[in-house]
């Protein structure tokens, strides 16, 4: 049988392969595409090392024999070891592109923070078992939230006395990183549920990027030059104006999700993070700043027209139709708030 695969490296080349296979195994290989390679007939070392391989090789297993197949002194311009697995993983079926999968797009619909975070988790295991098609949702909400990471120790983020005080509820998402300050319209939040043979073979590292750029794309329509500053936060030149966080389950799905700043009270998000406090600790800020507000200042326009390009930006790159949050799902997701997003046991699980 004869595939071809084709892969663009994030800030690199595109790679690009012809196999063929028998009986299950890699038989003939052309690898081929406008990255740089020295010397020339290195190029042969790499079609060496893939032949011959199980057409169910692991990305590892593909990398690793690239690797060492690879002569003393070759240098890879453009793309690595790990770009060649991925793409043969693609020509093989495994690993899959954007254009490969049917999206949809849930737009901004008011729902409580508790059940924000528990349709993470009913949408991503949605997308294991089959039953929901890739999707993108923007959250919307009215009521002020500080969301913190799966593994973030509750009494060193948050200063409970002062949350209360200003009617913060504070809620632990299933994925990791940082924590959320999130009042009614101070950002702009959106969650991807995709199957993860969209970024089969990646690193967290190399894949926030690849997820994400779509949206590097959107901020560029309205005027802002943004860029991964890793591991996981969105800048500009002018600064950070957000943050991204994973999950991927066993079963085959993954969660990804952004939060970025469209107009936050900066003195009350320090009087409810402790660590925020630290942050800025050493930027003499807390007292002088009262809202950060990198999209709002930095692009002029309103929060739900910046949501909208986003979710025009998605639709125009990937296909994506727009369309309703089903009952069903917002009823499971209603029914895992109370059980476990609401309540004390699951909130405080890391004290």
């Amino acid at each position: 049988m004869m595939h071809h695969g084709e892969y663009k490296v994030v800030g690199g080349k595109l790679v690009v392969v012809d196999l063929d296979t028998a009986d299950g195994v890699i038989t003939d290989v052309s690898l081929n595409g406008d990255f740089f390679l020295e010397p020339d007939d290195a190029l042969e070392d790499l079609n060496d090392a893939l032949r011959g391989l199980p057409v169910d090789a692991s990305n590892s297993t593909i990398r690793d024999a690239v690797n060492q197949n690879l002569r003393e002194g070759a240098v890879m311009f453009g793309f690595d070891a790990d770009a060649v697995a991925r793409v043969v993983r693609r020509a093989l079926g495994h690993a899959t592109k954007w254009e490969d999968h049917e999206w949809e797009i849930l737009a901004p619909e008011i729902i409580p923070i508790t059940e924000q975070v528990a349709l993470d988790e009913v949408l991503t295991r949605q997308i294991a078992k089959g039953t929901r098609k890739p999707t993108i949702r923007f959250w919307d909400w009215n009521e002020g939230a500080v969301v913190i990471g799966s593994f973030q120790s509750l009494k060193n983020e948050v200063d409970m006395e002062q949350a209360n005080k200003h009617g913060i509820q504070v809620v632990r998402r299933i994925s990791g990183g940082g924590a959320m300050f999130m009042e009614a319209g101070n950002c702009i939040t959106y969650s991807l549920y995709a199957p993860e043979s969209l970024v089969d073979g990646m690193s967290f590292a190399d894949s926030y990027p690849f997820l994400d750029a779509w949206v590097m794309e959107a901020l560029e329509r309205i005027g802002l030059k943004a860029h991964y500053k890793p591991l996981n936060d969105i800048a500009t030149p002018a600064g950070k104006i957000g943050g991204a966080a994973q999950k991927r389950l066993a079963n085959g799905a993954m969660l990804h999700h952004v939060t970025m700043s469209y107009d936050i009270d900066a003195q009350k998000m320090t009087d409810v993070l402790r660590i925020g406090r630290e942050k800025i600790s050493d930027k003499g800020i807390a007292s002088a700043v009262k809202r950060v507000d990198p999209l709002k200042s930095q692009t002029e326009l309103e929060r739900m027209e910046i949501i909208e390009i986003m979710m025009d930006t998605f639709a125009k790159r990937t296909g994506a139709t727009r369309t309703q949050l089903d009952e069903a799902s917002r009823k499971d997701a209603q029914e895992l708030a109370e059980t476990k997003f609401a309540t004390e046991k699951w909130t405080a699980r890391v004290p």
